[in-house]
């Protein structure tokens, strides 16, 4: 056994860790599938009211707040600090989830199981885990009278899985109020661990706390021409200006850009390992590989990426249609938005349209200062073989509109992970599930960051 097991075992058990892993799995068999559409999207609103309810149990005030729309529930909950000066800290969390195929799956999606040392269910990473560990750890601190440093406020928050719209973007630009006081946030996805070599044999665990994100854009694509028949000879026809402007773009590889947050996790990782990375080398991809199954995220932050992800036209074999469309999903470096839309509009060509159905912007912050301190603290007093390093997330957060408050974020939902485990695939994937040990772990680091923060 580590010197860091027995020291775990040594202490005796929170009544946050006692917790934690039932409240996860409860939380998971809400089903709270966001399908993107009003009309389709369930269970946030039952979800909603039963953390509502954990959190009555203990004495807390909550606000519900539905966003924009009829069962798009929120909760938010304050925990009075010792100092009331000082900005107050919020801990975030989506309760919604991408939808699951039950026949896909090892176990139901919406079963909470509690099996082989894991529990499974759909958002057991994305991000039950990290609602559940807020829960226990904001239950906690009332029932036994903690009195952080500052202010805490936990938000339990609707549709991040669809940009936020009827979720937290909704909620900064209607109810602002709701985030009065609050300069600091910490949410998914960082925190994680990465186990790496050491050039002496050892290992290291590298945790990953999110300092920026690519800017988030769904694009359509629209072609127009004659209609006609489809027997004739047609040297206009829209499906094929689409089709030959689409497969352009989605075989367009963009250029290197090395954002701050990159460069700081390359270098932390080159200082630990001894492997070299080279962003001018046409091969850069190729040498991220070594990292393992985290370099599908590191990989993708290096360059922006525009992937067609839907087509439609026709509506009938025989007939050549006036329109067709495209739906691109676009994934910018901050600092890139424009050179991006200038090259998007030079591959596409002038007979091509092109509009936002979404675009939420890029966001990047420094990693350093006292909450930064307090991370690293956090992680080492419970796992001294470890390190905090920064890094960019390829895809979004509800980050993306508190920022727009000039609320500093971050992503911190502490896990120490098996190395062998392949988190990044378990996004979304199925057979989705986090470890029992895992979420115990993250339990202690994240209440020693609170009550250092």
């Amino acid at each position: 056994m580590s010197a860091t097991g027995e020291q775990t075992q040594s202490k005796k058990r929170s009544r946050a860790e006692e917790e934690v892993v039932e409240l996860v799995s409860k939380l998971i068999q809400f089903d709270t599938s966001n399908t993107g559409e009003l009309a389709t999207t369930k269970g946030e609103k039952a979800c909603a009211e039963w953390v509502a309810e954990k959190l009555h149990e203990v004495g807390y005030e909550t606000e519900y707040v539905e966003s924009g729309a009829p069962g798009r529930g929120n909760v938010f909950a304050r925990l009075r600090g010792a100092d009331p000066e000082r900005g107050a800290l919020m801990i975030h969390g989506h309760l919604d989830v991408v939808p699951a195929e039950a026949a896909d799956w090892s176990v139901h999606p919406f079963s909470g199981a509690i099996q082989d040392g894991y529990v499974w269910g759909r958002g057991a990473i994305d991000m039950k885990d990290m609602v559940g560990m807020a829960l226990a750890l904001a239950r906690q601190f009332k029932a036994e009278g903690t009195v952080p440093p500052r202010d805490l406020v936990f938000a339990f928050l609707a549709d991040e899985e669809n940009g936020g719209k009827w979720g937290s973007q909704w909620l900064v630009e209607h109810r602002p109020d709701l985030f009065d006081g609050i300069t600091e946030a910490v949410g998914e996805v960082g925190g994680f661990s990465l186990t790496v070599p050491r050039p002496d044999g050892t290992e290291k665990r590298l945790y990953l706390v999110e300092t920026a994100e690519k800017g988030l854009g769904w694009m359509r694509l629209r072609a127009k021409a004659r209609a006609g028949h489809g027997s004739f000879l047609h040297d206009d026809n829209a499906v094929t200006i689409l089709a030959e402007a689409v497969a352009r773009l989605g075989r367009h590889t963009f250029p290197v850009v090395l954002s701050d947050s990159v460069a700081e996790f390359l270098a932390a990782v080159t200082e630990e390992t001894g492997l070299q990375f080279d962003p001018e080398s046409p091969d850069i991809e190729g040498q991220l590989a070594k990292l393992g199954t985290i370099s599908r995220i590191i990989g993708a932050t290096l360059r922006d990426t525009a992937n067609p992800t839907m087509l439609q036209a026709g509506y009938k074999a025989n007939v050549i249609p006036q329109t067709a469309e495209a739906v691109v999903d676009c994934r910018v470096v901050p600092g890139r938005q424009a050179a991006f839309e200038r090259e998007v509009d030079e591959l596409i060509g002038p007979d091509v349209e092109r509009e936002w159905i979404t675009k939420l912007d890029s966001y990047e912050t420094t990693f350093d200062g006292h909450l930064v301190d307090a991370m690293n603290d956090a992680v080492l007093a419970n796992d001294p073989n470890g390190r905090t390093v920064p890094y960019m997330l390829s895809g979004g957060t509800d980050a993306k509109a508190f920022a727009r408050l000039g609320i500093r974020c971050f992503g911190f939902a502490p896990l120490q992970l098996p190395p062998d485990l392949d988190f990044t695939a378990l996004f979304h994937g199925v057979d989705e599930r986090v470890p029992v040990a895992s979420l115990e772990f993250g339990t202690r680091v994240l209440e020693h960051f609170l009550l250092n923060s």
